[in-house]
């Protein structure tokens, strides 16, 4: 043995309490012989004599007795450990560190987290926000568990699972929106817009919707914060157009119009993990309540 055997401690400690070793066999269900070698193998592992042969039966060395003292602790020590074990089995808990757009953290998240502190009060959720190209590097670099991102995304080590189809909406003040007839690129791209920072999943694709059209915006303004782009408009600098779920509740959108631009705009969002994660129950969870929402 190149490890203390967990099996012949207890099979040793159970000779001792009965005093021979063909009274410890007919509980283990084992022969004597069998009985003994775990005996002589624990003897040779650590080196030392545990039990002696007297006229009355067997008893314990010193060394034996020792043992004897340290297997009980050594056996609480196990029982702990596999109520511990076994409580992650039955519990959700632990610690999970998932990654999302600001915009998700803001409007998608709270509620998400909200439910997960009532339901599962031992599970800790820590959240980075960020785009989809640094999300999906720190997913394969394993500095996240999970992301929830702006598709297109792709790596050869990432299992991608779409789960929300958004549509994007045109915003303006309210005492404004008579000014916007219909909501096409060809009508809104000599406008004022406000939009998303150059470089982000958000700006290429709202680019790309109007390129679909043969034409070009260029921002008057540009940030990266929805709140500020929405305090923006909501003052009459412009318009813009953002991801209906950041004007979905009705604090949400005030002092705005909300209206479909023409023809639709929508994105679509991906739980992404790596392929080789496992499923903890904590990160089950999560992902259920994300196909949910």
């Amino acid at each position: 043995m190149t490890t203390l055997n967990l099996g012949h401690l207890a099979t040793f400690r159970l000779v001792v309490q009965r005093g021979s070793f063909s009274a410890a066999a007919d509980v283990l269900g084992l022969s004597q012989p069998a009985v003994s070698l775990q005996i002589r193998q624990l003897e040779q592992f650590l080196q030392a004599r545990l039990i002696e042969r007297t006229g009355r039966g067997i008893k314990a060395t010193a060394a034996g007795l020792a043992l004897v003292t340290h297997g009980e602790r050594i056996e609480q020590a196990v029982d702990e450990a596999i109520r511990s074990v076994a409580g992650f089995s039955h519990e959700v808990s632990g610690t999970l560190a998932i990654g999302m757009g600001a915009t998700a953290c803001i409007h998608l998240l709270p509620p998400l987290l909200q439910q997960l502190r009532q339901d599962h009060p031992l599970l800790r959720v820590g959240v980075t926000t960020g785009n989809t190209l640094d999300i999906v590097r720190a997913i394969e670099e394993n500095r996240l568990d999970l992301g929830l991102v702006t598709l297109p995304a792709a790596g050869p080590a990432l299992a991608i699972t779409p789960v929300l189809d958004e549509e994007f909406v045109f915003i303006a003040a309210e005492d404004q929106q008579a000014q916007f007839d219909a909501l096409t690129a060809e009508n809104l791209h000599q406008q004022p817009l406000i939009a998303f920072s150059a470089g982000s999943s958000t700006r290429v694709m709202i680019d790309s919707w109007f390129q679909a059209s043969g034409v070009q915006a260029v921002p008057i303004m540009q940030s990266g914060s929805i709140e500020a782009i929405k305090r923006m408009v909501c003052v009459g600098l412009g318009y813009s157009i953002i991801p209906r779920m950041a004007v979905s509740s009705e604090q949400d959108r005030q002092g705005l119009c909300v209206r479909s631009l023409t023809p639709v705009l929508q994105r679509q969002l991906a739980i992404v993990m790596r392929q080789d994660k496992i499923l903890s129950k904590g990160i089950s969870e999560v992902i259920r309540l994300l196909q949910n929402v």
